[in-house]
């Protein structure tokens, strides 16, 4: 079992998709650090061997991933929120942040929808 920034890849899955496990590795930027370890992509991540996840382990601790990249991205909205620009204010109000509509859309960013006076809501 491959244990590369604190996540276990899962051991079923080719190496270029088990990498994206990891928060802040996409399929793009997995495919350019496999290259890069000179690693076969279709490999399993169960098939590896030690010098080839040494390899991964290396190139991966020099960006930012996990723990470093989720404490940057609240430390920005938390930035943008304590100036009080449009996007901050949207991010405190839970709202859509980039332009999206919200008259009919957007129930992921609000919630639940909410009934006023407990009157049944009209669906349109």
């Amino acid at each position: 079992m491959a244990r590369i920034s604190g996540i276990n890849l899962p051991k079923e899955k080719r190496i270029e998709v088990g990498l994206t496990a990891i928060h802040g590795i996409g399929r793009k930027l997995s495919a350019k650090i496999i290259k890069e370890a000179n690693v076969n992509k279709d490999k399993k991540v169960q098939e590896l061997s030690e010098p080839e996840v040494i390899r991964l382990r290396e190139i991966i601790e020099r960006l930012p991933t996990e723990g470093d990249l989720r404490r940057r991205t609240a430390m920005d909205i938390k930035r943008l929120q304590e100036i009080g620009c449009y996007r901050g204010i949207r991010h405190k109000k839970g709202l859509p942040v980039r332009g999206q509509r919200t008259q009919c859309n957007c129930r992921t960013r609000k919630g639940r929808r909410k009934t006023v006076a407990n009157k049944k809501i009209v669906a349109k």
